[in-house]
Protein backbone atom coordinates (compact mmCIF):
# COMPACT_ATOMS: atom_id res chain seq x y z
CA UNK A 1 0.00 0.00 0.00
CA UNK A 2 2.98 2.76 0.81
CA UNK A 3 4.88 1.47 -1.88
CA UNK A 4 1.35 2.17 -4.44
CA UNK A 5 1.23 5.24 -2.54
CA UNK A 6 4.41 6.41 -2.93
CA UNK A 7 4.64 5.52 -6.55
CA UNK A 8 1.87 7.94 -7.29
CA UNK A 9 3.49 10.87 -5.36
CA UNK A 10 7.11 10.26 -6.45
CA UNK A 11 7.12 8.27 -9.76
CA UNK A 12 10.71 6.67 -10.50
CA UNK A 13 11.47 8.74 -13.36
CA UNK A 14 11.31 12.09 -11.42
CA UNK A 15 12.82 10.94 -8.06
CA UNK A 16 15.72 12.80 -7.11
CA UNK A 17 18.79 11.31 -5.44
CA UNK A 18 19.69 11.20 -2.03
CA UNK A 19 22.76 13.00 -3.40
CA UNK A 20 20.97 15.77 -5.16
CA UNK A 21 18.82 16.30 -2.24
CA UNK A 22 21.48 16.34 0.26
CA UNK A 23 23.72 18.31 -1.47
CA UNK A 24 20.64 21.04 -1.87
CA UNK A 25 19.70 20.99 1.52
CA UNK A 26 23.00 21.01 3.22
CA UNK A 27 24.88 23.79 3.93
CA UNK A 28 28.02 21.72 4.90
CA UNK A 29 27.87 19.72 1.98
CA UNK A 30 29.57 20.34 -1.41
CA UNK A 31 30.79 23.66 -1.72
CA UNK A 32 30.41 24.55 1.41
CA UNK A 33 31.88 28.49 0.72
CA UNK A 34 29.89 29.54 -2.27
CA UNK A 35 26.51 27.41 -0.34
CA UNK A 36 26.97 29.69 2.64
CA UNK A 37 28.03 33.33 0.74
CA UNK A 38 25.31 32.99 -0.96
CA UNK A 39 22.74 31.73 1.74
CA UNK A 40 24.10 34.68 3.91
CA UNK A 41 24.01 37.30 1.41
CA UNK A 42 20.48 36.80 0.53
CA UNK A 43 19.22 36.34 3.44
CA UNK A 44 20.46 40.01 4.59
CA UNK A 45 19.03 41.22 1.85
CA UNK A 46 15.63 39.53 1.53
CA UNK A 47 15.38 40.79 5.44
CA UNK A 48 16.85 44.05 4.68
CA UNK A 49 13.71 43.98 1.85
CA UNK A 50 11.00 42.42 4.32
CA UNK A 51 11.84 45.28 6.98
CA UNK A 52 10.96 47.69 4.36
CA UNK A 53 8.05 45.65 3.65
CA UNK A 54 6.74 45.68 7.24
CA UNK A 55 7.50 49.23 8.30
CA UNK A 56 5.97 50.79 5.12
CA UNK A 57 3.29 47.89 5.12
CA UNK A 58 3.67 46.84 1.44
CA UNK A 59 2.27 43.46 0.78
CA UNK A 60 3.82 43.74 -2.55
CA UNK A 61 7.28 44.49 -1.25
CA UNK A 62 7.27 41.48 1.76
CA UNK A 63 5.78 39.32 -0.89
CA UNK A 64 9.12 39.88 -2.91
CA UNK A 65 10.88 39.04 0.57
CA UNK A 66 9.84 35.61 0.94
CA UNK A 67 10.64 34.95 -2.74
CA UNK A 68 14.17 35.49 -2.48
CA UNK A 69 14.44 34.02 1.41
CA UNK A 70 16.68 30.86 1.66
CA UNK A 71 15.53 30.21 4.71
CA UNK A 72 13.59 27.46 4.31
CA UNK A 73 16.22 25.50 2.66
CA UNK A 74 18.15 24.67 6.44
CA UNK A 75 14.88 23.65 7.96
CA UNK A 76 14.31 21.38 5.26
CA UNK A 77 18.00 19.88 5.91
CA UNK A 78 16.74 19.89 9.55
CA UNK A 79 13.97 17.55 8.43
CA UNK A 80 16.49 15.38 6.04
CA UNK A 81 18.82 15.00 8.62
CA UNK A 82 16.32 13.63 11.18
CA UNK A 83 15.34 10.83 8.75
CA UNK A 84 18.94 10.19 8.05
CA UNK A 85 19.57 10.09 12.21
CA UNK A 86 22.77 12.48 11.36
CA UNK A 87 23.58 15.96 12.44
CA UNK A 88 23.90 18.29 9.57
CA UNK A 89 24.39 21.76 11.11
CA UNK A 90 21.60 22.73 9.83
CA UNK A 91 20.08 23.51 13.27
CA UNK A 92 22.99 25.81 13.96
CA UNK A 93 22.07 27.49 10.82
CA UNK A 94 18.68 28.03 11.36
CA UNK A 95 19.22 29.93 15.06
CA UNK A 96 22.42 32.22 13.67
CA UNK A 97 19.72 33.15 10.64
CA UNK A 98 17.34 34.47 13.63
CA UNK A 99 18.76 35.93 15.30
CA UNK A 100 20.28 37.83 11.90
CA UNK A 101 16.93 38.94 10.52
CA UNK A 102 15.61 39.87 13.88
CA UNK A 103 18.47 42.14 13.91
CA UNK A 104 17.85 43.51 10.73
CA UNK A 105 14.18 44.39 12.07
CA UNK A 106 15.78 45.84 15.38
CA UNK A 107 17.74 48.14 13.64
CA UNK A 108 15.18 49.29 10.82
CA UNK A 109 12.60 50.02 13.63
CA UNK A 110 14.77 53.34 14.59
CA UNK A 111 13.31 55.55 11.96
CA UNK A 112 9.70 54.62 13.28
CA UNK A 113 8.49 57.71 15.22
CA UNK A 114 8.55 56.91 19.44
CA UNK A 115 4.36 57.14 19.13
CA UNK A 116 4.20 55.00 15.95
CA UNK A 117 0.71 52.78 16.36
CA UNK A 118 2.53 49.04 15.87
CA UNK A 119 -1.29 47.32 15.90
CA UNK A 120 -2.35 50.28 12.74
CA UNK A 121 0.27 48.49 10.22
CA UNK A 122 -1.50 45.83 8.97
CA UNK A 123 2.12 43.37 8.14
CA UNK A 124 2.81 43.91 11.80
CA UNK A 125 -0.51 43.42 13.31
CA UNK A 126 -1.68 40.69 11.33
CA UNK A 127 1.61 38.21 12.20
CA UNK A 128 1.78 38.96 15.49
CA UNK A 129 -1.68 37.09 16.54
CA UNK A 130 -1.12 33.16 15.10
CA UNK A 131 -4.05 30.85 15.26
CA UNK A 132 -4.65 27.44 14.30
CA UNK A 133 -4.84 27.50 10.74
CA UNK A 134 -1.90 29.44 10.88
CA UNK A 135 -0.25 26.36 11.75
CA UNK A 136 -2.51 24.09 9.19
CA UNK A 137 -1.63 26.02 6.31
CA UNK A 138 1.90 25.64 6.82
CA UNK A 139 1.99 21.69 7.68
CA UNK A 140 0.38 21.76 4.09
CA UNK A 141 3.01 23.77 2.44
CA UNK A 142 5.78 21.92 3.94
CA UNK A 143 4.37 19.35 2.39
CA UNK A 144 3.96 20.26 -0.81
CA UNK A 145 7.46 21.60 -0.44
CA UNK A 146 8.47 18.60 0.78
CA UNK A 147 7.63 16.66 -2.42
CA UNK A 148 8.10 19.53 -4.73
CA UNK A 149 12.26 19.22 -3.29
CA UNK A 150 12.16 15.24 -4.24
CA UNK A 151 11.23 15.50 -7.36
CA UNK A 152 12.15 16.98 -11.00
CA UNK A 153 9.36 17.80 -12.32
CA UNK A 154 7.60 20.40 -10.38
CA UNK A 155 10.63 22.49 -9.32
CA UNK A 156 8.46 25.36 -10.44
CA UNK A 157 6.19 25.64 -7.50
CA UNK A 158 8.90 26.47 -5.39
CA UNK A 159 8.22 30.03 -5.43
CA UNK A 160 4.71 29.75 -4.69
CA UNK A 161 5.92 27.57 -1.48
CA UNK A 162 8.10 30.55 -0.62
CA UNK A 163 5.26 33.05 -0.61
CA UNK A 164 2.85 30.38 1.21
CA UNK A 165 5.17 30.04 4.21
CA UNK A 166 6.00 32.69 6.56
CA UNK A 167 9.04 32.56 8.03
CA UNK A 168 11.68 35.88 7.30
CA UNK A 169 8.82 38.40 7.98
CA UNK A 170 7.18 37.08 11.31
CA UNK A 171 11.23 37.47 12.70
CA UNK A 172 11.36 40.97 10.96
CA UNK A 173 8.02 41.90 13.10
CA UNK A 174 9.49 40.41 15.88
CA UNK A 175 12.76 42.36 15.67
CA UNK A 176 10.98 45.73 14.95
CA UNK A 177 8.43 44.75 17.88
CA UNK A 178 11.19 44.31 20.25
CA UNK A 179 13.37 47.43 18.59
CA UNK A 180 9.86 49.28 19.85
CA UNK A 181 9.69 47.29 23.87
CA UNK A 182 6.34 45.63 22.58
CA UNK A 183 7.57 42.51 23.90
CA UNK A 184 4.15 40.99 24.42
CA UNK A 185 3.84 41.49 19.73
CA UNK A 186 7.38 40.08 19.88
CA UNK A 187 6.39 37.01 21.34
CA UNK A 188 3.67 36.91 18.82
CA UNK A 189 5.16 36.97 16.05
CA UNK A 190 7.90 34.53 17.56
CA UNK A 191 4.81 32.35 17.95
CA UNK A 192 4.06 32.22 14.43
CA UNK A 193 7.84 31.67 13.33
CA UNK A 194 8.16 28.58 15.50
CA UNK A 195 4.87 26.99 14.79
CA UNK A 196 5.88 27.26 10.83
CA UNK A 197 8.99 25.96 11.39
CA UNK A 198 7.92 22.61 13.42
CA UNK A 199 5.40 22.71 10.67
CA UNK A 200 8.12 22.35 8.00
CA UNK A 201 10.46 20.13 9.51
CA UNK A 202 7.08 17.90 10.84
CA UNK A 203 6.06 17.57 7.21
CA UNK A 204 9.71 17.18 5.95
CA UNK A 205 10.48 14.25 7.80
CA UNK A 206 7.34 12.73 7.01
CA UNK A 207 7.60 13.25 3.20
CA UNK A 208 11.02 12.30 3.04
CA UNK A 209 10.58 9.06 5.31
CA UNK A 210 7.96 8.05 3.41
CA UNK A 211 9.68 8.78 0.07
CA UNK A 212 12.50 6.65 1.02
CA UNK A 213 15.39 9.21 1.86
CA UNK A 214 16.21 7.09 5.35
CA UNK A 215 18.58 5.23 6.76
CA UNK A 216 19.01 1.86 5.40
CA UNK A 217 17.71 0.41 8.30
CA UNK A 218 14.59 2.96 7.97
CA UNK A 219 13.94 1.79 4.57
CA UNK A 220 13.84 -1.64 5.23
CA UNK A 221 10.79 -1.02 7.21
CA UNK A 222 9.46 2.24 5.85
CA UNK A 223 9.47 4.06 8.70
CA UNK A 224 11.22 7.14 10.19
CA UNK A 225 13.76 7.38 13.08
CA UNK A 226 11.23 7.11 16.09
CA UNK A 227 13.10 9.94 18.49
CA UNK A 228 13.20 12.04 16.04
CA UNK A 229 9.40 11.85 15.45
CA UNK A 230 8.65 11.49 19.01
CA UNK A 231 10.86 14.94 19.65
CA UNK A 232 9.18 17.07 16.62
CA UNK A 233 5.27 15.59 17.90
CA UNK A 234 6.21 16.74 21.44
CA UNK A 235 7.40 19.97 20.01
CA UNK A 236 4.43 19.84 17.42
CA UNK A 237 1.87 19.77 20.74
CA UNK A 238 3.51 22.57 22.58
CA UNK A 239 2.83 25.01 19.58
CA UNK A 240 -0.71 23.54 18.93
CA UNK A 241 -1.99 24.30 22.24
CA UNK A 242 -1.23 27.78 22.17
CA UNK A 243 -2.17 28.54 18.85
CA UNK A 244 -5.28 26.39 19.58
CA UNK A 245 -6.24 28.69 23.06
CA UNK A 246 -5.60 31.81 20.87
CA UNK A 247 -7.80 31.00 18.11
CA UNK A 248 -10.27 29.81 20.26
CA UNK A 249 -9.78 33.73 22.03
CA UNK A 250 -9.90 35.13 18.65
CA UNK A 251 -13.13 33.53 17.85
CA UNK A 252 -15.02 34.68 21.21
CA UNK A 253 -13.36 38.44 20.81
CA UNK A 254 -15.27 38.11 17.21
CA UNK A 255 -18.19 37.19 18.38
CA UNK A 256 -18.31 39.54 21.50
CA UNK A 257 -17.42 42.33 19.41
CA UNK A 258 -20.20 41.44 16.90
CA UNK A 259 -22.84 41.66 19.70
CA UNK A 260 -21.44 44.82 21.26
CA UNK A 261 -21.94 46.28 18.07
CA UNK A 262 -25.92 45.21 17.79
CA UNK A 263 -26.38 46.46 21.43
CA UNK A 264 -24.75 49.87 21.22
CA UNK A 265 -27.28 49.93 17.24
CA UNK A 266 -29.99 49.31 19.59
CA UNK A 267 -28.70 51.63 22.14
CA UNK A 268 -28.69 54.65 19.30
CA UNK A 269 -31.53 53.51 17.64
CA UNK A 270 -33.88 56.52 18.86
CA UNK A 271 -31.42 58.90 18.05
CA UNK A 272 -31.81 60.84 14.78
CA UNK A 273 -28.62 60.18 12.13
CA UNK A 274 -26.49 58.60 14.85
CA UNK A 275 -24.71 55.45 13.71
CA UNK A 276 -22.09 53.01 14.49
CA UNK A 277 -19.51 53.32 12.09
CA UNK A 278 -17.13 50.49 13.64
CA UNK A 279 -16.61 48.13 17.17
CA UNK A 280 -13.07 46.48 17.39
CA UNK A 281 -11.28 45.34 20.10
CA UNK A 282 -7.66 46.61 21.72
CA UNK A 283 -5.90 45.65 24.78
CA UNK A 284 -8.38 44.23 26.35
CA UNK A 285 -11.03 47.19 25.88
CA UNK A 286 -14.23 47.00 23.85
CA UNK A 287 -14.21 50.12 21.35
CA UNK A 288 -17.22 51.61 20.13
CA UNK A 289 -17.07 54.46 17.47
CA UNK A 290 -19.91 56.26 16.62
CA UNK A 291 -21.41 59.33 14.88
CA UNK A 292 -23.82 61.44 16.02
CA UNK A 293 -24.72 65.15 14.83
CA UNK A 294 -25.73 65.67 18.63
CA UNK A 295 -25.55 64.24 22.33
CA UNK A 296 -25.46 60.81 22.67
CA UNK A 297 -27.52 58.61 25.09
CA UNK A 298 -26.84 57.94 29.02
CA UNK A 299 -23.26 55.46 28.65
CA UNK A 300 -25.11 53.48 31.79
CA UNK A 301 -28.04 52.02 29.69
CA UNK A 302 -25.29 51.09 26.95
CA UNK A 303 -23.39 49.03 29.83
CA UNK A 304 -26.75 47.38 31.12
CA UNK A 305 -27.61 46.50 27.56
CA UNK A 306 -24.29 44.47 27.31
CA UNK A 307 -24.53 42.54 30.35
CA UNK A 308 -24.69 39.65 29.92
CA UNK A 309 -24.12 40.32 26.23
CA UNK A 310 -20.51 40.29 27.17
CA UNK A 311 -18.12 38.96 29.63
CA UNK A 312 -18.27 41.15 32.96
CA UNK A 313 -15.12 43.48 33.42
CA UNK A 314 -14.69 44.31 30.27
CA UNK A 315 -13.88 48.00 29.46
CA UNK A 316 -15.85 49.77 27.16
CA UNK A 317 -15.11 53.16 25.43
CA UNK A 318 -17.39 55.23 22.94
CA UNK A 319 -15.68 57.13 20.99
CA UNK A 320 -17.63 59.83 19.26
CA UNK A 321 -17.40 61.64 16.04
CA UNK A 322 -19.70 65.13 15.67
CA UNK A 323 -21.43 65.32 12.20
CA UNK A 324 -24.35 63.78 10.16
CA UNK A 325 -24.79 62.17 7.01
CA UNK A 326 -26.08 63.58 3.91
CA UNK A 327 -27.18 62.05 0.65
CA UNK A 328 -26.07 64.64 -1.80
CA UNK A 329 -28.04 62.76 -4.75
CA UNK A 330 -26.23 61.39 -7.78
CA UNK A 331 -23.69 63.37 -9.99
CA UNK A 332 -25.18 64.34 -13.36
CA UNK A 333 -29.21 62.94 -11.66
Amino acid sequence: MISKVRGHVLPASQRRSLHELTQDLLLSSGDTTSKRSAFWTMLTLSAVIAAGGVLTDSTATVIGAMIIAPLSTPIMGIALGSVQRRRTGSAMVVLLACLLVIAVGMVMSVGLPSDYDLLSNSQISSRTSPGLMDLIAALATGLAGAVALARRDVAAVLPGVAIAISLVPPLVVAGVCLGKLSGWLALGALALFVSNLFALVFAGMVVFASLGYGTEADKAAWRPARRAYAAMALLFVVVLVPLTANTVATLLLNAWTGRTKDVAEQWLADEPDASVTSVDAKSRTMYIHVRTPGELPPVESLLDRLEGRIPDGIPVVVDASRGRRIDAGKVGG
